[in-house]
C-alpha cells in the first residue's frame, strides 16, 4: 500500500476529515440562516448562535488543513524559484514543509495545553454553557495530524519528482 500523503491512509483520513468539516460548515450555514430568519420574524436570533459558529468554524478550518497539505493545495509563491531546476525546487518545498511541520507542531502543543487548562477549569461558553475543552482538544488533534502530514509531504518532496 502506498503511504504517500496523496494516496495512502493519511490521504484517506484527511479526506474524511475534510468532508466532515464541509458538513459542519453546511450545518453552520443552516444555523446562521435560521438565526437571521428568526431575527427577521421576531427581532430575536437563536440563542448562542455566535458561539456555535465560532467554535464550528474553528473545527472546520482545522479539519481542512491536513487535506490541503496532503493535496499540496497551499498557496505557493514561486516568483524566484520557478526557473530553478526541479530537484532544487523540490528541496526548497521540502524545507518549507519541515518548517510548516514545526509551526503546526507548536500550534498542536499549545492547543493541547489549552484544552487541558479548559478541562481542569471547567471552562464553558457564555450563553450555552458548552464545555470548550472538547473543541480545543479536537483542534489540537487535527493540528497534530497536520504536523504528521507536513512531515510526510516533506519526505515525499525530498525523494520524488512529483
Amino acid at each position: 500500500m502506498d503511504s504517500t500523503p496523496r494516496e495512502g491512509p493519511l490521504a484517506r483520513l484527511s479526506g474524511a476529515l475534510a468532508l466532515a468539516g464541509g458538513g459542519l460548515v453546511v450545518a453552520l450555514a443552516i444555523v446562521v440562516t435560521g438565526s437571521v430568519l428568526k431575527r427577521w420574524a421576531t427581532n430575536e436570533g437563536l440563542n448562542g448562535d455566535f458561539e456555535l459558529v465560532q467554535t464550528g468554524l474553528a473545527l472546520a478550518v482545522f479539519a481542512f488543513l491536513p487535506y490541503c497539505q496532503a493535496r499540496r493545495g497551499n498557496i505557493m509563491v514561486d516568483t524566484f524559484t520557478g526557473r530553478l531546476p526541479l530537484p532544487v525546487q523540490r528541496a526548497i518545498d521540502g524545507v518549507w514543509d519541515v518548517v510548516f511541520a514545526g509551526v503546526a507542531g507548536l500550534v498542536a502543543w499549545r492547543l493541547a495545553l489549552g484544552a487541558m487548562d479548559a478541562f481542569s477549569s471547567n471552562t464553558t461558553s457564555m450563553v450555552l454553557a458548552l464545555p470548550i475543552g472538547y473543541a480545543i482538544a479536537a483542534c489540537a488533534a487535527m493540528a497534530g495530524l497536520l504536523t504528521v502530514i507536513c512531515i510526510a509531504t516533506a519526505f515525499d518532496r525530498f525523494r520524488s519528482p512529483r
